[in-house]
């Protein structure tokens, strides 16, 4: 299991997947699930693979995905800090 930090170091970034989906037994109900974890873009592979998951294991039938993707850092954006100051 790696870091969240080593996960960005790598490319990965925070990928946020708000789920519309038909309640079983409301068959006319929408109701919301959201999932968030570390995810490659533009392939978006564990997202795809919980979507699959969730067609091929749950009850309540997917309506629709939205989904967002921040890549937190990036290799300019993380530096070495050796000191620091306050200022009263």
């Amino acid at each position: 299991m790696q870091s969240e930090t080593e996960l960005m170091m790598k490319g990965y970034g925070l990928t946020t997947a708000e789920m519309f989906y038909h309640m079983p037994d409301h068959p006319h109900v929408l109701n919301t699930f959201v999932w968030q974890d570390y995810d490659l873009a533009p392939d978006h592979d564990k997202l795809l693979k919980f979507i699959s998951f969730w067609q091929a294991e749950l009850d309540g039938p997917l309506h629709s995905v939205r989904f967002v993707h921040r890549k937190m850092i990036s290799a300019g954006a993380w530096r070495h800090v050796t000191g620091e100051f306050h200022y009263h």
